[in-house]
């Protein structure tokens, strides 16, 4: 999963002088939507939605797409109600495993992009439960590494109950049982810690090692993917070592 996120964040640095307004206000805008729709549509009672919305208006995203992403995921908006979660599973180059999280207000639509970019990826979409059983539902807790002390940060989440806790160069990643990410997450905030995000992510059990060639069309197809517009987040098994990553972002 730590590959995951510094890709994430090489993309965002790539990016960051050539992305169009509209296109960050659209993820902005899915991230917000799900955030409502997993915690409520209240910001005080919802971190994850507390942190979107600051994110968006940091970013001069206007409040009345905030308003309306929220009243989206929360069914008081317009075709709000109808709106459904839904999850695809299928395999990427080298059999590498791949799961989807979707929201949607129509199925056959999105199942039929979703499917579309697998086999343009030279992936292929499978049955339900084909990957799922890869991935474990776990809560992870992202801090930005600079200025922190790893050791006493690893430490005060272990004791508050983390499972897990991963920390490089650029971040620490602290993994919690789902419903524990709350309590870890307030008692981080309580140290006063920058937390860059909080949510419920997939963890691979187990990774698949490929080339650097391999891994380029894996996180080709995955970007694909993110840029559907029905697509809320998309997991893969694939390991992606530092060397992979220093390869990926000349």
């Amino acid at each position: 999963m730590s590959g995951h996120s510094k890709w994430a964040q090489i993309k965002r640095q790539k990016g960051a002088n050539d992305t169009k307004r509209g296109q960050v206000f659209t993820k902005l805008a899915r991230e917000i939507t799900i955030a409502a729709r997993q915690g409520g549509g209240d910001p005080d009672g919802n971190f994850r939605l507390r942190l979107a919305m600051q994110r968006a208006r940091g970013l001069n995203m206007p409040a009345e797409n905030i308003t309306r992403a929220i009243a989206r995921a929360t069914g008081t908006g317009e075709d709000g109600a109808s709106l459904e979660e839904v999850t695809y599973e299928g395999y990427g180059p080298s059999g590498v495993a791949i799961f989807i999280e979707a929201l949607t207000d129509n199925r056959n639509r999105t199942v039929a992009e979703v499917r579309n970019v697998f086999t343009r990826g030279g992936g292929g979409m499978g049955e339900s439960g084909s990957v799922a059983w890869i991935f474990d539902a776990r809560g992870c807790v992202v801090i930005p590494a600079a200025g922190v002390d790893a050791d006493d940060l690893t430490l005060t989440a272990i004791d508050a109950g983390a499972i897990d806790v991963i920390a490089d160069a650029t971040s620490i990643e602290v993994y919690t049982e789902v419903e524990d990410l709350e309590a870890v997450r307030r008692t981080l905030d309580a140290q006063k810690l920058a937390i860059e995000s909080a949510d419920r992510v997939f963890v691979p059990k187990t990774q698949v090692t490929v080339d650097a060639e391999a891994a380029g069309k894996v996180l080709r197809l995955v970007e694909r993917l993110e840029d559907l517009d029905d697509v809320q987040n998309v997991y893969s098994n694939v390991l992606l070592t530092p060397e992979i990553l220093a390869a990926l972002a000349e």
